[in-house]
């Protein structure tokens, strides 16, 4: 598909959204409905929080299990050592190992799409910040992803446990599923992370905590949710 084709294709789809706020189930109908991609694009909400990004004790992060996954098994890498690489292989790790896999890492091994690590493998894993932190790779006790419970970390991870993360500017990007899904699946998967999201509301957040939420597709337009709506539900829930 040429430049030009992309671009009459993106204005069409972009034409076909109304300047309004839309119920979620009606955003992802529509949003399949002005679908033009020749690949399973990933659906993607995006959502404006009315916190300070800046005051440490208004990030906002966690992680949730989608109730119909991501549509994409995760390659799972666990860093561990002795039994729990044993049981890390037994729950569906890709790869699992100690210092042999921290050695490949600082070669530029990249072929993994998660990472799991025991407490007692941290010291080890230190060196590996500029590598894994720049990718959101890195394990961490707050994501559940620095554990001894390895088995269960990765079912979870295979499972189609999302982890979010507000950025600098108060907004949170985070994958709800792949545009062949069922549209009320997509509908589900994204109210599952608005909940999320809602549950690890700061204590410190003052005002309207979800400002504004968006649902996009990687190459589709950006469909403005109802965010009035959305937490009249969750604060019901």
């Amino acid at each position: 598909m040429g430049t030009g084709a992309v671009g009459k294709n993106i204005d069409r789809a972009r034409k076909q959204v109304e300047p309004r706020a839309y119920r979620m189930q009606e955003a992802v109908e529509l949003l399949q409905k002005v679908h033009y991609a020749k690949f399973d694009e990933t659906v993607e909400l995006v959502v404006n929080l009315g916190v300070d990004a800046k005051q440490s004790d208004q990030m906002v992060r966690g992680t949730v299990v989608l109730p119909h996954g991501l549509g994409k098994s995760k390659r799972v890498l666990v860093i561990a050592g002795g039994e729990k690489i044993r049981e890390a292989q037994e729950a569906g790790a890709d790869y699992a190992g100690a210092d042999d896999m921290v050695q490949k890492i600082q070669e530029g091994w990249t072929d993994y799409d998660a990472v799991v690590a025991t407490p007692d493998m941290m010291k080890s894993l230190g060196r590996l910040g500029k590598i894994l932190g720049p990718r959101g790779l890195m394990p961490n006790p707050k994501t559940g992803t620095v554990t001894f419970e390895v088995g269960r970390a990765v079912k979870e991870i295979k499972a189609g446990k999302v982890e979010f993360r507000l950025d600098k500017t108060a907004i949170i990007h985070a994958p709800v599923g792949k545009m062949s899904f069922q549209a009320a699946h997509l509908a589900e998967n994204a109210q599952a992370l608005l909940a999320a999201i809602w549950k690890a509301k700061p204590a410190a957040a003052k005002g309207k905590y979800i400002r504004r939420v968006t649902l996009s597709s990687t190459m589709g337009p950006g469909i403005t949710i109802d965010a009035a709506e959305v937490e009249l539900a969750l604060a019901a829930a």
